[in-house]
C-alpha cells in the first residue's frame, strides 16, 4: 500500500466508490471490530475539521444494506447506536474545538488538510438558516464536518447546539441506515448496489457543490466590481 499523500487520498477515493465491495472484506477479516472501524470512520467525519471528505450518508446507507443480507454478521440496530454515538460525541468535540480556537480560525491560511472556504460557506450557512442549520447540515457533506466547529465558534449555546445535535444525529443515522436494511431486501438492489451508492454520494455532494462555486464566483464578481 502507497503511505503517501497521493496514495491515501486514492484509496479513500476507492473505498468511497467501491464502499460495498471494502465493507464486506473489513467484515470478513475484522468480525465484531467493524463497529469499532465503523465508529471510527463516522467519528473522524464528523468530528475533525481535517476529514470532512470521508464517507457519510453513503456508509451508512452501505452498512443497512449489508446488515440485510442473508447470513450476514451486522445487527442493523446495534449499527444505529454505533452511528449515533460516533456522530453525536464527533458533534461535541468539533463544538469544543471551534469555541477552544475561536474566530480567529478565519484566517488560517489554505493548506492540504484545512480549506478556509469550507469555514466561510458553513459560515454562510448558519447566517441564512440559523440555529436548524446543525439538522440541516447532517445531510450535506463538508458542512456536516464544519457544522459544529461553526457552532462552537460563536454561533449558538451549547444547551440549544446538544438539542440539535441529538435531533440531527438520530434522524441522519435512522433514516440512511434504516432505508439501506428496509431496501437492500430487494433483489433489485441488491444487483444495483453500486449505481445506488454512487447515486446517494452525487446527490450527497451537490449542495457543497453548488454552494462552492455560489462562494467561489460570488467572490469574484465582488472582486470585477471594486
Amino acid at each position: 500500500m502507497d503511505y503517501s499523500l497521493n496514495g491515501l487520498v486514492s484509496f479513500i477515493i476507492d473505498f468511497i466508490m467501491h464502499i460495498d465491495t471494502h465493507l464486506l472484506f473489513l467484515v470478513s477479516q475484522y468480525g465484531v471490530w467493524i463497529y469499532g472501524i465503523l465508529f471510527l470512520i463516522v467519528f473522524c467525519e464528523t468530528g475533525l475539521v481535517v476529514t470532512p471528505f470521508l464517507p457519510g450518508d453513503s456508509l451508512l446507507f452501505a452498512a443497512g444494506t449489508l446488515a440485510s443480507l442473508q447470513g450476514s454478521t451486522l445487527d442493523p440496530h446495534l449499527l444505529v447506536i454505533i452511528f449515533f454515538s460516533a456522530a453525536f460525541i464527533g458533534d461535541n468535540l468539533n463544538y469544543f474545538i471551534g469555541r477552544r480556537i475561536g474566530p480567529k480560525v478565519f484566517g488560517f491560511r489554505k493548506s492540504k488538510f484545512f480549506n478556509p472556504d469550507h469555514l466561510a460557506q458553513t459560515h454562510a450557512f448558519y447566517e441564512k438558516h440559523g440555529g436548524k442549520t446543525v439538522i440541516i447540515a447532517r445531510f450535506i457533506p463538508i458542512i456536516r464536518t464544519f457544522s459544529p466547529f461553526v457552532a462552537g465558534i460563536g454561533a449558538m449555546t451549547y444547551s440549544r447546539f446538544i438539542l440539535f445535535s441529538i435531533g440531527g444525529a438520530l434522524i441522519w443515522v435512522c433514516l440512511f441506515c434504516y432505508s439501506g436494511y428496509y431496501f437492500g431486501q430487494f433483489p433489485v438492489v441488491q444487483q444495483n448496489r453500486k449505481l445506488i451508492f454512487l447515486a446517494i454520494i452525487a446527490v450527497s455532494l451537490m449542495p457543497p457543490v453548488i454552494g462552492y462555486l455560489k462562494l467561489r464566483f460570488g467572490r469574484n464578481g465582488s472582486g470585477a466590481n471594486v
